[in-house]
């Protein structure tokens, strides 16, 4: 068996940064044993395949190098975007299946893609003193933000995590620890965010540790960003429109936007967009 992966960088910012995504079309004769040999032979943080379904417009799973997760926001994109590229849909709206639920995207006549999230669930708070070992930041300083420590999920598990400006790119990952109380919380991953000055055109600056699901560091993560952009909503006097960076500690600063609507105090909505780039295709044989 031969299996083509298109290769994309998601969530760029002009043209650069970003977080790579495998795409398989057509995926639907391969098996979950298969798919996930197809993620580990490519390798990168996830990678996202394309199935027909009587429900929705398309069934889209995704699977890292370790296991399905049920929703991917950066794989998202890239398919969509390679769906828009290669002529298989138009500018427009869609509906896609996935593990995490029935999403709406919608595909700008740019190429440039905004997906809704599921709504918020808030599933805990931890103490500045619990999160202090685990990132190696002194629980003072942690606590010098003023704002709480959460779990939400807008799809995935993500632990919101704020540290004061100056602190964010000096965090070593701990990949051991972090995968240790990711496991003991069932939480996917670390959020960590610090705000920029009011003069900035971004929100927030932001880093995402997920070892547990084999990815030590990723430069772009849109379902956390969803669940940062509900964070925000609750918490800061902000617009309901935000424009986060991630990656920058990485060299390669991804640029993603997020917003969410408010029916009086309850959030209604929750969309996170961006652009995307392929980088090629690959080829992989003899899949077991």
């Amino acid at each position: 068996m031969k299996t083509d992966v298109i290769l994309v960088n998601s969530f760029t910012s002009n043209g650069a940064g970003g977080n790579p995504a495998g795409v398989v079309l057509n995926a639907d004769m391969l098996s979950d044993a298969q798919k996930l040999s197809i993620a580990q032979a490519v390798g990168y943080s996830e990678t996202a395949f394309v199935c027909r379904d009587d429900e929705a417009d398309f069934e889209v799973s995704f699977f890292t190098t370790t296991g399905e997760v049920d929703f991917c926001g950066h794989a998202t994109l890239a398919v969509f975007s390679t769906l828009f590229q290669e002529g298989i849909v138009a500018a427009g709206g869609y509906i896609q299946k996935t593990k995490a639920g029935l999403l709406a995207v919608v595909v700008e006549p740019t190429g440039h893609v905004i997906m809704d999230l599921q709504l918020p669930q808030k599933l805990g708070k931890f103490s500045y003193e619990a999160i202090s070992d685990v990132i190696g930041i002194d629980s003072a300083i942690l606590a010098s933000t003023r704002l709480p420590i959460e779990i939400i999920s807008t799809g995935l598990t993500d632990l919101i995590i704020p540290v004061p400006m100056g602190y964010l790119d000096s965090i070593i990952p701990n990949d051991i620890a972090i995968s240790d109380f990711c496991r003991t919380h069932d939480v996917v991953g670390f959020h960590v965010f610090e705000l920029c000055d009011a003069e900035s055109p971004l929100t927030a600056s932001c880093r995402n540790f997920a070892p547990l699901v084999g990815i030590s560091e990723e430069s772009a993560t849109g379902s956390a960003t969803g669940a940062l952009a509900c964070y925000f909503a609750e918490h800061l006097p902000l617009d309901c429109h935000y424009v986060v960076e991630q990656g920058r500690a990485m060299g390669c600063t991804s640029m993603l936007t997020a917003s969410v609507e408010l029916n009086g105090s309850k959030i209604s909505s929750v969309k996170v967009g961006g652009s995307a780039s392929r980088i090629g295709t690959s080829i992989y044989s003899n899949v077991e």
